[in-house]
């Protein structure tokens, strides 16, 4: 059976539009979307960590109160820990994704 190559040609052509809809990316309910998310998540980080560097620092120089010092560097530590948790669940799944068969 031979299949015209004009209908080979539109099949192809037809099956990138198909489900283009749900591959579009959808932002969430308040309309950011996930790299919008992780903007916000990496501010958020750098935020904290400059909070506990900045009340170490004070602390040196004996300008703020140790209960600030402490609270500010646990926040930055806490923060610094879920990052590299994270991280390596990233470095996992891609390690994962790549050992499947294509």
């Amino acid at each position: 059976m031979a299949v015209p190559i004009s209908n080979v040609i539109a099949a192809y052509a037809n099956a990138g539009s198909i489900g283009a809809a749900g591959m579009a990316p959808r932002p969430d309910a308040t309309g950011a979307g996930f790299g919008d998310m992780l903007a916000q998540a990496a501010g958020d980080l750098t935020r904290t960590l400059h909070q506990g560097e900045a009340a170490s620092l004070q602390a040196a120089t004996g300008k703020a109160d140790l209960n600030q010092v402490v609270m500010a560097v646990n926040n930055a530590e806490v923060t610094l820990q879920a990052v590299i948790a994270v991280r390596d669940r990233i470095i996992q799944a891609y390690q994962d994704i790549s050992k499947l068969a294509i």
